[in-house]
C-alpha cells in the first residue's frame, strides 16, 4: 500500500511524515523545505505475527508494510507551477490514497501561508489544484481520442470521448472526479484507468495540539468542521498532534505505552491512520506461519484463494490444488496446527474460497 501525504505549508506534514516513518525529512517553518519527495517504509503493527511467530519458533517476523511519500507543501497556483509546481502533483499519481494533513491548531510561532486558520478553506485550496492538474491530463486525453474518433476504426472511441467531456465539465465546476456519479462499467473502467487524484480515496489528518488528544478534537470546531466535510465526501478522518507522534517515535515500546497512557489515549496516530487507510480501501491482512518466517500479507476483501496465493508468488496462483485455512485464534487456542486439524478447525478450501482477516493459510500448488 503506497500513501501520499499532502497539505498546505506549514500544517504539520513533514513532522507527521518524520514521525511515522523516522526517515528524517527536514521540518521547518518556513514553506517548501521539502524539496523532493521523501519516501519512508513503515511496518503495519500486528500482534498475532509474534503470537505466531512464538508457536511457529519462527526464525523471521515480515509485517505488512505501508510506503509513505510527503510531498512538498502546495499552494494556490501548484498545478501552474505556482510554489514547486506541478512535478510534485505528478508524485502522488501512483499512490492508492492521499492524506490530506490539515491544520486544525492555533500556533502563533509558526505561520500559515494564508494568515489564519482555516481548515475548510485549506482543503478548498488543495482540491481545486488536483482538479486542475486533473483537467490537464483531460484535456491531452481528449486532444488524442478525438483524433482517434474522427478517423471510425476505434467504435468506443466517440463513447469515451463524450464521457471525458462531460467529466471535464463535471470537474470545470469545482467537483471532484469521484463525485462523478456513473454505474456505466465502460465508464468506471475509465476513471480508473486515468489515476486522477481527485478520483482517490482520501483521508484527513486532523492535526491538533496535544489539549485536544484526549477527547478525540471533540471539543475543535476546526475538527468538527473537517468531519462534517469528510461525512458527506466518503472520506476517513483520524485526530493527531503530529508533535506528539514525533516524540512518541523516539521512544521505546515501554516508554511509549506509558506516554500513551499520560495522554489518556489508547492508539498512537500512526495506529489510527493505518486502520483508516485499511477501511478506506477495504483491505485485509492473511498470515502465513513457519519455522523459516511468519508474515502478514495485505489483500483485498473479497479476494479469492488463488489470488491470495499469487501475493506470495505467481506460481503458486497458476499452479493453485487448494488452501488449508484455520483461524490466528483458533490456532492459537488450539496450541498447534496439529490440535487444530485434530479437531477439524483447518479446512480445505477450492479456487472459489473468499479469504478472510486472520485466516492462516497454507497452499498446496504445482507448476
Amino acid at each position: 500500500m503506497k500513501l501520499g501525504i499532502v497539505g498546505l505549508p506549514n500544517v504539520g506534514k513533514s513532522t507527521l511524515f518524520n514521525s511515522l516513518t523516522k526517515a528524517g525529512a527536514e521540518s521547518a517553518n518556513y514553506p517548501f523545505c521539502t524539496i523532493d519527495p521523501n519516501i519512508g517504509i513503515v511496518a503495519v503493527p500486528d500482534a498475532r505475527l509474534d503470537a505466531l511467530a512464538a508457536l511457529y519458533h519462527s526464525q523471521k517476523i515480515t509485517p505488512a508494510v505501508i510506503e509513505f511519500l510527503d510531498i512538498a507543501g502546495l499552494v494556490k497556483g501548484a498545478s501552474k507551477g505556482e510554489g514547486l509546481g506541478n512535478q510534485f502533483l505528478a508524485n502522488i499519481r501512483e499512490v492508492d490514497a492521499i492524506v490530506h494533513v490539515v491544520r486544525c491548531f492555533e500556533d502563533s510561532n509558526v505561520i500559515h501561508v494564508d494568515g489564519s486558520i482555516d481548515p475548510m478553506r485549506d482543503i478548498e485550496t488543495i482540491n481545486l489544484e488536483l482538479i486542475f492538474s486533473d483537467m490537464e491530463i483531460l484535456e491531452r486525453r481528449i486532444a488524442k481520442i478525438t483524433k482517434i474518433a474522427r478517423a471510425g476504426a476505434d467504435k468506443s472511441a466517440a463513447k469515451e470521448l463524450e464521457f471525458m467531456k462531460r467529466l471535464y465539465a463535471h470537474m470545470e465546476n469545482g467537483q471532484l472526479a469521484r463525485s462523478y456519479a456513473t454505474e456505466d462499467e465502460d465508464e468506471l473502467a475509465w476513471l480508473r484507468e486515468y489515476n486522477l487524484l481527485t478520483y482517490k480515496p482520501v483521508i484527513f489528518a486532523a492535526n491538533v495540539s496535544d489539549s485536544n488528544l484526549a477527547d478525540d478534537g471533540s471539543s475543535n470546531p476546526h475538527v468538527q468542521a473537517v468531519r462534517a466535510f469528510a461525512a458527506e465526501n466518503g472520506c476517513e478522518v483520524f485526530v493527531i498532534c503530529a508533535e506528539t507522534e514525533q516524540e512518541l517515535s523516539e521512544l521505546d515500546a515501554e516508554d511509549k505505552a506509558m506516554f500513551l497512557e499520560d495522554l489518556g489515549l489508547a492508539e498512537s496516530g500512526l495506529d489510527k491512520l493505518i486502520r483508516a487507510s485499511y477501511r478506506l480501501l477495504g483491505l485485509i491482512s492473511y498470515l502465513t506461519a513457519g519455522e523459516t518466517e511468519t508474515r502478514a500479507w495485505t489483500i483485498t476483501k473479497g479476494t479469492k484463494a488463488p489470488a491470495a496465493a499469487g501475493k506470495i508468488h505467481s506460481d503458486f496462483e497458476r499452479g493453485f490444488i487448494r488452501a488449508e485455512v484455520v483461524n490466528y485464534q483458533d490456532l492459537l487456542d488450539c496450541g498447534s496446527y496439529a490440535k487444530a486439524k485434530e479437531k477439524g478447525l483447518v479446512g480445505l478450501e477450492g479456487k472459489d474460497y473468499v479469504v478472510r482477516d486472520g485466516d492462516v493459510i497454507l497452499f498446496r500448488f504445482h507448476v
